[in-house]
């Protein structure tokens, strides 16, 4: 009997099956990526992306400002402008992982083959997304980005396209310092622009 199917996103379900595919990446990622099809539709995968931007960004956006209330004083502005964040936070995330699964399609056709497309990669780096649902906790954030952009990625390259352990780490750490060198660029540029 063939082994089941990773979990999929499904419009027609979208928060039982979000849940079961976060738990699925979050608690195992091999037999996820393992039993994973690459091949597949974006839009379900894109909304997953979308779902889980806009929850992180929720939570993020309520932890800043009862943090700001605990530690100091709020102003509308600042309530405001957290949630201004979380919003195009949510409403990009689509667009940043689709600006990952191409770095990461570079890599991937530098040193495994060209045996991917952007819909393939775009797919398994929309679920190793998943795990930033538990980037709003204080000091776990920076964790679950690396988590989910160096270990989950790293795991769907070996097992979707079967290569060597060293393969997949050399992939991974090629697309890592890049996309980690822009998010840091945008982290100091957006914080430059609130002060």
């Amino acid at each position: 009997m063939p082994p089941p199917g990773a979990p999929e996103f499904s419009l027609q379900r979208p928060l039982a099956s979000a849940l079961e595919v976060v738990r699925a990446v979050l608690l195992s990622p091999r037999s996820f990526y393992l039993n994973f099809s690459a091949e597949g539709p974006v839009r379900e995968p894109a909304v997953f992306v979308l779902l889980v931007g806009a929850v992180t960004g929720v939570l993020t956006a309520v932890v800043a400002i009862v943090s700001n209330l605990i530690f100091g004083q709020v102003s509308a502005g600042d309530v405001g402008l957290t949630v201004l964040e979380a919003l195009l936070f949510a409403l990009l995330s689509p667009l940043a992982v689709g600006a990952v699964a191409a770095v990461y399609l570079l890599s991937i056709r530098t040193f495994v083959g060209k045996v991917s497309s952007l819909r393939e990669v775009y797919r398994m780096a929309a679920y190793a997304f998943g795990a930033l649902i538990l980037a709003w906790i204080p000091l776990v954030g920076a964790f679950a980005v690396t988590y989910a952009s160096m270990v989950l990625m790293g795991i769907a390259v070996r097992t979707v396209y079967r290569t060597s352990l060293l393969t997949a780490v050399v992939t991974v750490l090629v697309s890592f310092v890049p996309i980690n060198l822009a998010l840091i660029w945008l982290r100091v540029t957006t914080a430059g622009l609130a002060s």
